[in-house]
């Protein structure tokens, strides 16, 4: 093993400690000041001298100790943007205001950031930059489609391609593209909903990821092998998803799960592509060093700059030139491997 490669294995190993130490981070909650603002909020439906739509008192026959939100359009019921979050959210935005003034940083509320909002959209930077990234993965499957379909010889006997990993990275991206929808929607409408949806969405992807990851990097190619890898970790990745939807919704636990999975499938990438060489060698190393680096910083939760970007957003803006480049050694294995087997069958010939 040459001295390069060995110093990006050891940058990976140390970067992935890291990601292992900072899981499980705390999280901040509100002062007196806050919650007073609130419940002052909520019994005028105002703050101060701004009046909070949702709040206003219903005029219809519905008795006056009925929630307000209760008489919200279902649309809006469903964003859950009703009296009580949005004297949150208006106490919050002023809290941190007063903050500012005095020199103090940040805390969170409720267990989260003080993001400011923008129209419709409660994570504005987060969520465009989420669906760039899903356009990126769109690209990028597309091209590989394209590539294995129309411009790569098939099989003439059954039309198939030569890589025996084709559809696997079909459902790779189909997966990807899934969970960046989702986390798309999640950015610009946080429910109790679109949260699960997210979490089952990204656990999904990263489970099959973890599974793509060891039937490449073993290249195992017949259906027996490829099932006794695969059950295990669907079933888990499963279970996961259920305990997750059904039991509770622990992020915590899901933090760890997905930072398990995703250490483990990076390390085999690592080792596999500098064991043998691969000639998307190096893009293999970036795109891993980069992907620890976006846990590293999404774990250490950093708190909102400016107002509109935070750690995952960060993490998110890390991901679309690493999806590219992903993209692009799946598109070099293709053709390698494919060449490969064409020169194979033609000296057997």
């Amino acid at each position: 093993m040459g001295i390069g490669r060995a110093r990006w294995l050891a940058l990976l190993v140390g970067l992935a400690a890291a990601a292992v130490v900072t899981v499980g981070a705390s999280e901040g909650e509100a002062d007196p000041v806050y919650r007073a603002c609130v419940d002052e909020c909520e019994k005028t439906g105002s703050l101060r001298e701004t009046s909070v739509r949702h709040c206003q008192v219903p005029t219809d026959d519905h008795p006056a100790d009925k929630s307000w939100y209760a008489h919200e359009p279902l649309y809006l019921q469903w964003k859950e943007w009703n009296c009580k979050s949005e004297c949150r959210y208006h106490c919050m935005m002023e809290r941190e205001s007063e903050r500012e003034q005095l020199g103090l940083g940040s805390v969170k509320y409720h267990g989260k950031w003080p993001m400011k909002r923008a129209s419709v959209f409660q994570e504005p930077v987060s969520a465009a930059l989420s669906a760039l990234s899903l356009l990126v993965q769109f690209n990028g499957w597309l091209s590989f489609f394209l590539l294995l379909s129309y411009k790569l010889p098939l099989r003439p006997e059954t039309q198939m391609t030569y890589y025996e990993y084709t559809g696997l990275w079909h459902i790779y991206g189909l997966l990807a593209m899934n969970a960046w929808f989702w986390r798309a929607i999640y950015h610009s409408c946080d429910t109790f909903w679109t949260e699960k949806l997210y979490y089952s969405s990204f656990a999904a992807f990263i489970g099959y990821s973890l599974i793509l990851a060891i039937l490449r990097t073993l290249n195992l190619k017949d259906e027996a092998s490829r099932v006794m890898v695969a059950a295990p970790i669907l079933a888990f990745t499963t279970t996961h998803i259920l305990y997750l939807n059904f039991y509770e919704l622990d992020k915590d636990l899901n933090t760890k799960v997905c930072t398990a999975a995703s250490l483990a499938q990076f390390l085999l990438w690592a080792v596999w592509a500098v064991v043998t060489k691969h000639p998307s060698c190096f893009k293999i190393l970036f795109v891993i060093i980069g992907s620890v680096f976006s846990i590293v910083m999404e774990t250490y939760d950093i708190p909102p700059r400016w107002g509109y970007v935070d750690g995952r957003a960060y993490c998110v803006a890390i991901s679309i030139p690493l999806t590219y480049l992903w993209w692009k050694f799946a598109k070099e294995d293709a053709e390698m491997s494919t060449s490969a087997i064409i020169k194979k069958t033609s000296s057997e010939v």
